[in-house]
């Protein structure tokens, strides 16, 4: 599987060990940035990157690291056909997989360990996507749909 890479300074060394794990599991990895842990960078830049990659199909997934998560997740939801979801444990990456579809990975280098993340990582790897969600999932696809501003 290909699967994007990106972050900002805070998640530079999870995003580093990510590929490292990703690609020891056979994955095909594209690193997106940033390259420093020590330069300040914007991490929308580095989440809509990956996030574009994803929605266009050039990968099939995406993760994406920043201090706590939460930027980097926010960032690449702005990108039409992208669910990313935040992940703090095993149980809410394999969710996140299962019954959201989520195509982007978000982690939080500086609120779960490094074992917690490539835990989480593989568990959302493994999951598959469950067919029962299809009608919740396409009701997201309507949500950026043009005129649907209000409701």
């Amino acid at each position: 599987m290909r699967i994007a890479l990106g972050s900002d300074h805070a998640g530079f060394d999870l995003k580093q060990l990510v590929g490292e794990s990703l690609r020891s599991w056979g994955h095909e990895t594209v690193d997106l940035g940033t390259d420093s842990a020590t330069n300040s960078v914007d991490y929308p830049d580095f989440a809509s990157a990956v996030a574009h990659r994803v929605a266009r199909g050039d990968c099939e997934l995406g993760v994406v690291c920043c201090g706590s998560g939460i930027g980097v997740s926010i960032a690449a939801n702005k990108v039409n056909g992208v669910r990313c979801a935040l992940a703090h444990d095993v149980t809410s990456a394999r969710l996140a997989r299962e019954h959201n579809h989520a195509n982007v990975l978000a982690l939080g280098a500086r609120l779960i360990g490094t074992t917690v993340a490539l835990e989480s990582l593989r568990a959302w790897l493994d999951a598959t996507p469950e067919s029962r969600h299809q009608t919740r999932i396409d009701k997201l696809h309507a949500l950026e749909a043009p005129g649907n501003d209000e409701r």
